[in-house]
């Protein structure tokens, strides 16, 4: 079954001020957006969703990696994933297509990162809320890298539609100031390399 994608889109966003405040680097924010049919849809309980993980994810993956290294250059800092199925699926169907190896190691091998793809999947009408949460690519522990992307799709998804996303920043949360974990753990007395005490 090949896969139908109805639409893909881009957001940009750039941060100069924050909390009253000149971003001494201003901060870019990208979320890479497609807008497919459901698979899935109109086929009942499908207890096998394999064939189409395996078929469409790794198209997906290389067409929003694609989009976001169209506006990036490659120099990620932070990523993440995200996707809202319609009405007429469940959230498994969104789940299906992002928490896959075949979807994230294309963004993953492309900016050459180390952590998990942080993720959001939910289910509802056209124009809910997506939201791409983000951290650093190769360090978990960043604080300076934990943001979400909020955006909608005034007519998406259909009820037997699905948007799955990937979303990348260039620069932490704009004059983030909150620390990270690093620094809790040593004020708490644990040893940094060793946080378990193992």
């Amino acid at each position: 079954m090949t896969i139908e994608i109805r639409r893909t889109l881009t957001t940009v966003q750039h941060t100069f001020v924050e909390g009253g405040r000149s971003v001494e680097t201003p901060t870019l924010l990208v979320a890479a957006m497609a807008i497919i049919r459901n698979p899935w849809a109109g086929r009942g309980y499908v207890e096998n969703l394999r064939p189409e993980i395996r078929e469409h994810g790794p198209v997906l993956g290389k067409k929003l990696t694609e989009m976001i290294l169209k506006e990036t250059g490659g120099d990620v800092e932070g990523y993440g994933k995200a996707s809202v199925v319609g009405m007429g699926g469940e959230t498994e169907h969104a789940q299906a297509l992002t928490h896959t190896l075949w979807f994230g190691n294309e963004f993953r091998n492309a900016v050459d990162a180390k952590t998990y793809l942080v993720f959001a999947n939910t289910r509802g009408a056209a124009g809910t809320s997506l939201m791409i949460p983000l951290m650093h690519k190769h360090d978990g522990g960043l604080r300076s890298h934990y943001q979400t992307i909020h955006t909608s799709v005034p007519d998406a998804p259909a009820e037997d539609e699905i948007i799955v996303a990937l979303g990348a920043s260039i620069g932490g949360h704009p004059n983030h100031r909150i620390g990270n974990r690093y620094e809790d753990l040593k004020e708490m007395g644990h040893d940094v390399d060793n946080p378990a005490g193992v």
